[in-house]
């Protein structure tokens, strides 16, 4: 069966090839810690598992280190030219987006064959020749890694590149990212060490204090507008979910105004998403798309995102006070 774990062993295989490209790129200052740098994080996808929590622990002071003390550098790749892409583009024309395509719609198709279809009245269950050999509860992110290599053996195809290319180029991508590639996974763990630690009760609190108990717009902005501060801060809507949720969604929203819990916990969500387009700490948003545009300005994207942000925030939270008390 193909679980979760084989995507793990996959990216951490990525990365090993990164770190070993890295070590051999003698035009790069910092070789020996770059590739140092990328073999750790590529032994937490491999050996996370195994080494336990002070292991693990160990292995993430230790990437601090390197990058905190300018370990990591940008190291020289071959790659094309800008008027060579530019001549590649103008020859293939819509082709060019068929690997970016590629993707979702195998991820879609995966998780729902993997997953099977639920329709009322209907019910298919999981698809019988697909669904024994894969691990349905990681359907999608199964089915998103499958999609990734399907993409790569297409874009190899249509491009006529040799095979190292996909990895030279996604290690020019990465050492242009820098530790700024963590941030996901860290921040993510960031927010379950919050909900652990309490720290939902403490925004719960500081709520009652400054939140009129009768006034439920204002209790939908906080609850709104906090999660997408926190978000920002955290650079993860999934990691600042549980801390306002809990602080002021069940408490406020849902126990004392009687909202609807999906409803709340839905809009919310969307809220904190707005916060996503407008922080570098989300880095596979905001910061990989300006590494792969080579634009000038490192938070372009943000700033061009920040109004429409803005915008959606106030609608979500109009959607919540209009739809989750009827």
């Amino acid at each position: 069966m193909i679980t979760i774990q084989a995507v793990y062993v996959l990216v951490g295989a990525l990365f090993v090839v990164f770190a070993v490209l890295s070590v051999r790129d003698a035009a790069n200052p910092r070789r020996w810690t770059t590739g140092l740098f990328w073999a750790l994080f590529a032994l937490s996808f491999l050996a996370g598992d195994l080494l336990g929590d002070l292991g693990n622990g160990v292995l993430v002071l230790s990437m601090a280190l390197i990058a905190g003390f300018g370990g990591l550098s940008t190291g020289k790749v071959a790659t094309s030219t800008a008027d060579e892409r530019k001549a590649g583009a103008a020859s293939r024309g819509n082709a060019l987006f068929l690997p970016a395509l590629i993707i979702p719609l195998v991820t879609v198709v995966g998780t729902i064959l993997i997953k099977g279809i639920e329709l009322p009245g209907l019910s298919l269950g999981p698809w019988v020749l697909v669904a024994p050999y894969f691990e349905t509860k990681q359907a999608t992110l199964i089915s998103l890694a499958a999609g990734a290599v399907a993409a790569t053996i297409v874009a190899l195809a249509i491009f006529r590149q040799p095979l190292a290319s996909p990895f030279q180029e996604g290690r020019r991508l990465m050492d242009v990212i820098g530790w700024a590639a963590l941030l996901p996974q860290m921040l993510a763990s960031l927010g379950a060490v919050f909900a652990v630690a309490g720290v939902g009760k403490v925004v719960g609190d500081l709520a009652t204090q400054f939140v009129p108990g009768d006034n439920l717009l204002i209790a939908v902005a906080v609850y709104c507008v906090g999660m997408a501060l926190f978000t920002m801060i955290m650079g993860n809507a999934f990691a600042a979910f549980p801390v306002l949720t809990a602080g002021v969604g069940i408490p406020f929203l849902i126990q004392h105004f009687g909202g609807e819990p999906a409803a709340v916990a839905a809009i919310g969500m969307l809220a904190g998403f707005c916060g996503t387009l407008m922080t570098p700490l989300a880095a596979n948003f905001n910061i990989v798309p300006a590494a792969l545009l080579e634009l000038k300005n490192r938070n372009g994207v943000i700033l061009a995102q920040i109004p429409t942000a803005l915008i959606m925030l106030a609608i979500n939270t109009m959607l919540m006070y209009a739809l989750a008390f009827r």
